[in-house]
Order: C-alpha cells, then sequence, then structure tokens
C-alpha cells in the first residue's frame, strides 16, 4: 500500500494556496463511507444507487451543511462549487482545474486500497458541466442494479447552479458522521478546551472588571472583543495554531431582561447591566480544524433567593441530562432525566424549560439526528459526542425594576459518550453556584464579593486616583489567590514529607544499603608472585601493592587518584591516593568513622615503563567499572515492536540529526526517524540506533522555526537512556532551515539585488517546507497516541510559546526561555532546559529590588534532595509577565532582595525536625509572629482589606519590629521588662571591662590583678530611664 510515497507527492503538488490532503484520513473515511453504505443500503440510505453531494461556492457567513461537513470529513477543507458523485466502484468528482491537481494523486492509492475508481470531470470558466453531466449519468446507469436508478442528496440544501433532481440521504450522512473516531475526538477536545479557556481566563475576569470599576459597554462590544479572542489562542496562553481556529458561532451576551437562549441569538446594543438582581448570560463556542465546541454560563449578581433557587434546581437538571450520556441508552433519557429533576424539586419550572436538552456536535454544530428531545429513541454509542445545552426561558420574579422582572437560566457543556462515564470536555470553567453567585454585600456567604471602586474625590488629582482604584481589586484576588493556594501547598508538603518519613515513597534509590567492597574472599585466591611489585588484576578488579614486605590488595572502587611524579633521573614516584571518610567522594557511613584509614602511599620505581603500565592499566579498569556502573543505573526498557509491512508504509522522517550526538567521529551524519507500534526509533547508520519507547516519554515538544534556525522536535525522559557512550534524559531531533554561517564577500550587496531577493525567499520557502514536514510527522504520530493503548500515558506534542518567552541565562548560556502548559523549556542551546510544572514546590524571585535592571529565578523543586534550577540575569520588564504566568500555573513564588545559598537552605529543610507547615515562611517578607499564629483562621475566611499593605507590614527578621507590635498592650509584666532594661551605655561598659579585666595572653598575672582593681575603683556612670543616647544627625 504506496500511502506515504502517494501522501508526498500529495503534499508536493499542493503547495501555494491549495489544501493539502492528508491521503491517510481520504482513504479511512471511503472505507468507513462504502461500509455503512452496504451494510445499511436498504434501510437508512433509502436503496440509492448513488450519492450526489454539491458544495456551494465560498462564503463569509457561517453555514453548517451536510454536503460541506462530508468534504471536511474526507478532505479536510472545503472545495467549492464541486459536484462528488459516489457509486458502487466510481466516485466522479466535477470541478475546477486547481482542485483536480490536488485531487490527481489520490486517484492511484485510492484504487488500490479502497477498488473506487477516481474519476475526474474539468470545469472550465462560465460553464456549469451541463455537457459533461451526460457522460456521469450514462455511468450511473451503467452501475446500477435495475433501470431505475434512485439518486440520493440532501432535500433541506437548494443547490446553487444546475444540477440534478435528487432523492434525500440526509440520515445516512448524519449516522455516518454521528461516532467520531480518535482524530475526532482529539480536534474536539482541542476546540472544547480552547472554548472553556476563553469563557475562564477571558470573559470572566472582564466581565468582573466591568462591574468592578462600573463601566459601560454594549453586549455587541464585548461580542467583539470575545471574537478577537477566539481568532488568537496565544492570548489565552493555549498552544493552538490560528489558522486551525474559527468561531462556531459570534459570541453571546445578554442582560438587562431580554433574553435568548439560542446559538443563532444576538448580541444587541444594550449595555451590560449588572445593578442588584441582575442576570448575565455568556456563551461562546470554538472550532477546531472545522470541528465545533460549545459552553455557556450564566451569572447572578445579587439575586432573591426565587432566582438562586432556580439556578441550584437547572445545575442539578444539567448533570442528571449530562449522566445518562451512556452508551446503549437512548437520546430521550438525557432529557427524561432533567425533566425528572425539575419535577421534583421545582415543578412550577417546568413550562420554562427548553423543548431539548442539546444536540449531537462535529463538523455541525447542531446534529439534529441526535437531538436530545422527548421523542428521539436513538440508541448512543461510545464515540458520540454532544452539546448538554439547557435553559428556563422568561421566567417572570416581580420586581422594582423592569430589567429584573423577567430573567432567563442558561448552562451549556460539550460532553464525550465514553465507557463507563461521560467526559465534559468544557469542565475546565465551574459552573457551581459559588463561582455563578455575585454579591456586593461583602458578608454574604455562598458568593463571590464583588468589592466596587468608590469615586473618586473632587479634589484630588484624577490619574493617580484611578490608578490606585484600578489596582486595589486586583492586589486583593492577588493576595486572596496566593492565602488560598499557600494553604493548599503547604498541606501538600505536609502530605509528601510525612510520606517521605514512613518510606511510602521510592525516592528512585534513597533507601539503598551499601555494599561492601570485596577483592577477595580468601588470601589463597590471590594471585601468587614471588616479587614484590605493584601489579593490576583486572579480574577481580583490584591493585595489590607491596606494603612493608607484603602484599596487600585494594578494590579499585577505594582509589581516588592515581598518577605519575618525577622527571626520571633518579625514576619516577607513583602516588595513590584512596577514598577515605570526611572527602566529598567518599560514602559517609558514621560507623567508620572510629577507624584508621590509608589515606595515600607514594612508591618510588626506577622501571618508568613499568611504571606508565600500571597506571595505564588503573586507569583503563576505572574507566570500565565507571561506564559499567552508568549503564547499571539506567532503567530497563519495554522491547521495541517493530512495526509490519513495507518500509514506505511507515511513519518516518529522513534525514534529521540528534543531539547529544554520536561520539567517535570527526563528521556528523543525518538519520532517520521511525514511529513503531510502542516507540521511536533513530539510525544514522547500521550499529548506531537509538530507541525512545513512549512509555518512557514524559514530556514531547514540538518547536517549529520562526526566530530560530532549527525545528525540532525534544522528548524528555523519565529514565535516561545511552545515546552512544553519553546517558541522557532529553533526546532531540531537529533539522536546520537555514545555514547558520553565510558567505560574506567585499562587494556590499543592494537590498533590492535580485540574487538577494531570490535568496530570501528561498529562504523562507525552505523554512515554510521544514515546518510542514514536521507538522504532518507530528499529527501522524498524534494519531498513534490517541490510541486507546496510549490514553494512560496522556502523549501529546506541546509548543513552546514564543510571545510569553523571556530571555535569561542558564548553563552560563544567555538564551530565550519559553513556557508551555506544563513545563518552562529551553530547547534551542545545548544545555536544554526541562523544568516539569508539577513537580515545582515554589519558585524564588531573587534580586527583586528598587533600581535593578535584572534578577533571577530559582525553581525549587518538591524533591528537596534535587538541585535547583537557576535562571539568571533576566531583565526587570519582564517581571510583571512572570508573575502572572505563575498565577495561572498555580505556583506559589516568593521575593528576595538577596541571592540564597540554597543547597544549604535545602539540607536545613529536609532534616525530620523541619516544621513541615511552615517551612517557607521564612521567604514571606510579610510574615510576622501573630501572622503564623492565626494562619490557618485566615485561610479558612479571607477578608479584603482597605488598607494598603504597605501601611501594615511589619519586618519579621525586626526584634524591634516585633516590641513595635506590643507597645500599646496593657501588661504590667511588659513595663516591669522595660524598667529593668539596661541601657546601651551599661551594656558597652560591662563589655569593656570584662575585656580589660581578661586581657591578651601575653599579659603577665600582675598586669590582669592591677586591671582588676582598675576596675572595682570606676564609678558606675548610669543615664537616667535607662534609654540610649541620642546620636547627633549627620547631614
Amino acid at each position: 500500500m504506496a500511502i506515504i510515497e502517494a501522501l508526498d507527492k500529495t503534499s508536493a503538488s499542493a503547495t501555494g494556496s491549495s489544501p493539502v490532503v492528508s491521503l491517510e484520513n481520504f482513504i479511512k473515511c471511503l472505507k468507513k463511507f462504502y461500509r455503512h453504505w452496504k451494510e445499511d443500503k436498504t434501510g437508512i440510505w433509502g436503496s440509492v444507487g448513488a450519492i450526489a453531494v454539491a458544495t456551494p461556492p465560498r462564503s463569509e457567513d457561517i453555514r453548517y451543511q451536510k454536503s460541506l461537513a462530508l468534504s471536511m470529513w474526507c478532505f479536510g477543507h472545503h472545495f467549492p462549487e464541486t459536484i462528488m458523485i459516489f457509486l458502487s466502484k466510481q466516485i466522479h468528482f466535477l470541478c475546477r482545474q486547481k482542485d483536480c491537481d490536488v485531487l490527481q494523486p489520490l486517484k492511484i492509492p485510492v484504487s488500490k486500497v479502497v477498488g473506487v475508481d477516481i474519476v475526474l470531470h474539468i470545469l472550465k470558466k462560465a460553464d456549469y458541466g451541463s455537457a459533461l453531466m451526460d457522460g456521469i449519468i450514462h455511468d450511473v446507469s451503467a452501475q446500477s442494479e435495475s433501470n431505475h436508478v434512485v439518486v440520493g442528496h440532501f432535500a433541506r440544501e437548494k443547490p446553487e447552479g444546475k444540477v440534478l433532481e435528487l432523492s434525500d440521504v440526509s440520515s445516512g450522512i448524519s449516522e455516518l458522521l454521528a461516532v467520531k473516531d480518535v482524530t475526532e475526538i482529539m480536534y474536539v477536545k482541542k476546540a472544547a478546551y480552547f472554548s472553556a479557556s476563553v469563557m475562564r481566563k477571558y470573559v470572566v475576569p472582564k466581565v468582573e472588571k466591568i462591574i468592578v470599576d462600573e463601566r459601560k459597554i454594549a453586549h455587541s462590544k464585548l461580542m467583539v472583543l470575545t471574537e478577537k479572542i477566539l481568532l488568537s489562542p496565544i492570548n489565552v496562553g493555549v498552544q493552538l495554531k490560528a489558522e486551525n481556529v474559527d468561531i462556531c458561532y459570534p459570541p453571546i451576551f445578554q442582560s438587562g431582561g431580554k433574553y435568548d437562549l439560542r446559538p443563532a441569538a444576538f448580541s444587541n446594543d444594550d449595555d451590560l447591566f449588572y445593578d442588584s438582581g441582575s442576570l448575565i448570560i455568556c456563551a461562546l463556542g470554538a472550532k477546531y480544524s472545522g470541528y465545533c465546541s460549545n459552553v455557556a454560563r450564566t451569572f447572578l449578581i445579587d439575586c432573591t433567593e426565587e432566582k438562586c433557587n432556580a439556578y441550584k434546581v437547572l445545575l442539578q437538571a444539567h448533570d442528571a441530562a449530562i449522566a445518562t450520556l451512556t452508551p446503549g441508552s437512548k437520546a430521550s433519557s438525557s432529557y427524561q432525566a432533567a425533566v425528572d429533576v425539575i419535577r421534583d424539586k421545582a415543578p412550577d419550572l417546568l413550562p420554562f424549560l427548553t423543548k431539548t436538552a442539546g444536540t449531537g456536535i462535529g463538523l455541525e454544530f447542531r446534529e439534529t439526528w441526535l437531538s436530545l428531545n422527548e421523542k428521539n429513541e436513538r440508541t448512543l454509542k461510545e464515540g458520540m459526542i454532544f452539546n448538554v445545552s439547557l435553559g428556563f426561558q422568561n421566567i417572570i420574579d416581580k420586581t422594582n425594576n423592569d430589567k429584573t422582572n423577567e430573567f432567563s437560566l442558561w448552562l451549556a457543556d460539550t460532553v464525550l459518550v465514553c465507557k463507563k462515564k461521560p467526559h465534559v470536555l468544557t469542565a475546565f470553567v465551574s459552573k457551581a453556584d459559588g463561582d455563578a453567585f455575585y454579591s456586593f454585600d461583602e458578608e454574604k456567604t455562598g458568593s463571590r464579593y464583588v468589592k466596587s471602586a468608590p469615586k473618586a474625590d473632587v479634589m484630588a488629582p484624577a490619574k493617580p486616583v484611578q490608578k490606585v482604584e484600578l489596582m486595589l481589586p486586583l492586589r486583593e484576588n492577588l493576595r486572596s489567590h496566593s492565602i488560598r493556594f499557600l494553604k493548599k501547598k503547604t498541606n501538600e508538603t505536609a502530605m509528601r514529607s510525612d510520606a517521605v518519613d514512613h518510606k511510602l515513597l521510592d525516592g528512585h534509590g534513597r533507601y539503598r544499603a551499601i555494599d561492601k567492597l570485596v577483592a577477595y574472599k580468601n588470601a589463597s585466591d590471590m594471585p601468587g608472585s614471588n616479587q614484590l611489585e605493584i601489579q593490576v588484576d583486572r579480574q577481580n578488579e583490584a591493585i595489590l601493592l607491596p606494603i612493608y614486605g607484603v602484599t596487600v590488595p585494594f578494590h579499585v572502587c577505594t582509589v581516588k587518584k592515581a598518577e605519575i611524579r618525577g622527571d626520571g633521573k633518579r625514576g619516577v614516584y607513583i602516588s595513590i591516593t584512596f577514598n577515605v571518610p570526611g572527602t566529598a567522594s567518599s560514602v559517609q557511613d558514621p560507623c567508620l568513622q572510629n577507624l584508621i584509614f590509608l589515606k595515600a602511599v607514594t612508591f618510588l620505581s626506577k622501571d618508568r615503563g613499568h611504571a606508565e603500565e600500571v597506571i595505564k592499566s588503573l586507569k583503563t579498569l576505572q574507566r570500565g567499572l565507571t561506564e559499567r556502573a552508568r549503564r547499571a543505573s539506567l532503567v530497563s526498557q519495554e522491547r521495541l515492536e517493530l512495526c509490519d509491512g513495507m518500509k514506505r508504509d511507515m511513519i518516518q522522517f529522513p534525514d534529521l540529526w540528534i543531539r547529544p550526538s554520536f561520539a567517535g567521529r570527526g563528521r556528523k551524519v543525518p538519520g532517520t526517524l521511525v514511529a513503531h507500534v510502542n516507540g521511536f526509533q533513530y539510525s544514522a547508520s547500521k550499529s548506531e540506533k537509538v530507541d525512545i519507547m513512549f512509555s518512557n516519554i514524559k514530556h514531547a515538544f514540538f518547536q517549529p522555526a520562526e526566530t530560530d534556525m532549527i525545528t525540532l522536535l525534544h522528548f524528555h525522559l523519565y529514565n535516561e537512556i545511552m545515546v552512544g557512550n553519553k546517558k541522557t534524559r532529553d533526546v532531540q531531533f531537529y533539522n536546520e532551515v537555514m545555514d547558520a554561517v553565510d558567505s560574506v564577500g567585499l562587494k556590499r550587496r543592494s537590498a533590492w539585488d535580485p540574487d538577494e531577493i531570490e535568496e530570501e525567499q528561498h529562504e523562507r520557502a525552505r523554512k515554510k517546507e521544514i515546518n510542514r514536514q514536521f507538522e504532518l510527522f507530528v499529527k501522524r504520530v498524534g494519531s498513534i497516541w490517541c490510541q486507546p493503548r496510549f490514553d494512560q500515558l496522556g502523549l501529546q506534542f506541546e509548543c513552546p510559546s514564543q510571545k510569553l518567552g523571556f530571555s535569561g541565562v542558564h548553563g552560563r548560556t544567555t538564551c530565550f526561555i519559553v513556557p508551555t502548559p506544563s513545563c518552562l523549556v529551553q530547547l534551542v542551546e545545548s544545555a536544554f532546559l526541562v523544568s516539569s510544572l508539577r513537580e515545582v514546590e515554589i519558585v524564588c524571585l531573587e534580586r527583586v529590588a528598587l533600581g535593578q535592571k535584572s534578577f533571577d529565578m530559582v525553581f525549587v523543586f518538591q524533591d528537596l534532595k534535587q538541585d535547583v534550577v537557576r535562571i539568571e540575569v533576566i531583565p526587570m520588564t519582564s517581571l510583571d509577565n512572570i508573575k502572572d504566568w505563575l498565577n495561572d500555573s498555580n505556583i506559589k513564588y516568593y521575593e528576595s532582595k538577596l541571592n540564597l545559598n540554597w543547597r544549604k537552605v535545602l539540607k536545613t529543610l529536609d532534616q525530620p525536625d523541619c516544621d513541615k507547615n511552615d517551612r517557607w515562611e521564612f521567604l514571606n517578607p510579610d510574615a510576622s509572629d501573630s501572622d503564623s499564629e492565626n494562619s490557618e483562621a485566615e485561610d479558612e475566611k479571607y477578608e479584603p482589606s482597605d488598607v494598603d499593605d504597605s501601611e501594615s507590614v511589619v519586618d519579621s527578621g525586626s526584634d524591634d519590629g516585633i516590641l513595635a507590635c506590643s507597645d500599646d498592650d496593657d501588661d504590667d509584666d511588659d513595663d516591669d521588662d522595660d524598667d529593668s532594661a539596661e541601657s546601651w551605655d551599661e551594656m558597652e561598659r560591662k563589655a569593656m571591662d570584662a575585656d580589660m579585666e581578661m586581657g591578651s595572653e601575653s599579659d603577665g598575672e600582675d598586669e590582669r590583678q592591677r586591671r582588676r582593681e582598675k576596675v572595682k575603683r570606676r564609678p558606675i556612670l548610669q543615664q537616667s530611664k535607662g534609654v540610649p543616647r541620642k546620636r547627633q544627625r549627620v547631614n
């Protein structure tokens, strides 16, 4: 099956503005289409002998039609003004010349694999193809089983042009597209995650800020702003390409009593209404590669108990409708479950319930064939995806305000039908009542507190007051988030520490026993030799030294260093140094501290050749042991399962370089990366191969060439592997998009030089082509990782975000560091940086002080025995962006004005007697003794303060600051302590007297006695009130 070969030809011929068709996906869809058509031809397909599909012209409007869905499903793109006639043994395409050029390379592989011939009919300009239809009709009649030909089409779509009159086969196509495969599910998951991210990271904070600032903004304006975010995923930190993303419908914002619970609704020009008793409905949907998703939420602001109760009932009904979406159940059971909940909890709300609980979703936003209403008895299957949309429409609530008398509630989520229970793909944005209820009353429980910004003073300057008022809510939110997250982090740290104390964690060899090194079990095992000379026993890994006429064996592991010294005139000295307790390279065993050890020996040898041979043999043996120990520490991997079939059918990527490179050659040779059943294999020659198992991949990254000169695939592994003779946990495959060195001539070239322009165009085309090849390989590998056997691995390629990156120094190299959804990486320079965020305990920002141009960032990991990761010389302009990124990633960070010695700090914190709950409080500049005592109470209930943080800060490192907090206390003991306190002069005098009384070590006894008598005769000078004298201020 020449799939890969034909795929390369297809991609090569479809350059420029023409679409690229995935041959593998096209063949898969055709097989499924013909199998479904043959199995149920007399049923849902209506005994049709041919199926005609006419796609409409391109349009800027958002349209959902069966013809567009079928075109996207088969080709991944929309082919406008194309007629497709599906016959039992042929597929006829009536299209323009440029579309025929794209379809031409598909003919041979489709004929071999599917057994169907593709026939292309080229339409000329201003020609509807009437002349060509005669030949198509002849083929339809020839392949028909009877004289009466039945041709199917989509009845609800009015063909634009002169086409045949056909019969309806919409139900057959709907059932064909209902169950999604792993690739389609992955597309919907990405679209749903993007929709939920926009709702959570942009829409909710935007609405909250509008309410806090008491701004006036129209619903239509909010719609436009949100639509821009939906077309640019990087604005909410989602690693999706903008060209693959689109909107399902214009975002919907409704408030002020005018509600319409349909995706076809629009956002009017009225201002957002957020007074007490109001409701705000927000709904949006994003598409990825043509697959739709949807999410809708309702926010209640200081609402009455009736509205709050109605929302709680809707929430329970919505959860009940989702819970019934399991394989084997009926579509009507979902709506019936919602009705049962409402009838039980609030029967008076049933007349206001929407008529359906949602529909299927995929290439079409509304797959009405899978409508969740009370009449649909179709059986649900695993792989179906639904937009579960439920709401109450126009409920009457008598209030004094016309805009709050009538209200509606709406909830919608994208849900995947799985084996055990349904999977809510948009659960990233919460719909719980605690997150949906807002209140202006600070003491109202069960609601989120919304603090309105106070009005600016008329006499005060306008700009500074506005800035302060805008910053107050942000500061309070940041402080609240920090306190809640600190409590969560403290509990996790304590649990991990308890697990380590009870040895519930394996610690990756942390509790290994020390094996004794034995060279010979008995003296008789030693090699016999009458000569007293230094010998190296390679078989028993020992060195034999003559000491006081006796041959003494030492295991090679006990030797730290061996060298030759001397000029050779009198002979040479052989110096051997051993590992002994107390040195950095020795094993710290407390049982061995009281024994006597041999630290070093030196021998004089007159035979320089013998001495050099001994040292050479010893070092060779040490290198062999080191290599063996290094390989012994490697974790055994599972066996690589090679792909069956021909080499051209494999998923492979030729002409790739690898880092770290294979050693032993003066030149580099590119190799080929092949994706097999359970792992990758890279081979540069017959003897040089590297196997990377899927189960050993911890993180996978794909970084296209944007500003760098290479496009790369990077794999960060759980366990180290050997690449050549190097042990590494990071393996990278890359390709250079342009030459790193340009030949520069003496002649100055003009910017408009044709050769210069042609060279730049060639470089851009090369970069685009290499990026496309990498992206195609990544997509095909992603289709393997979506298989059920790899679901638990959770593998997917992450794309670093260049817009969120910052420059810094890591590993003595200045580099550009970028975040991904789960890591902080630097993949271009050889000193790779891959820090997994889920393993980070805290982050410390050092040298953060006024006037500094740069600062340092230190990552401390949950395993305190692991070395910290330090990034230095980060520009101060990146500080705020880094703080926002750390908050979004739920990573606790601290600020410090100085650099800390983290090796000593972690060694102290890793002691058993260290308090696990407050181990990081020494980094908190705002902490005090009272804070630590009442931290638990503050965490349980946080109340925003109206006082600026700088007015209440107490230096926890100063004893004077702690005493200053208790000056107003009415405690008699404190007064007594102040009266009896010694003054500075008195303490200084006592210190001087003690120095004079002791004297120096060289003074005689008579001199020290004379000084003691002098001190006794000195009068005691004491200042009144026992306080230190005021020093004169120096200007």
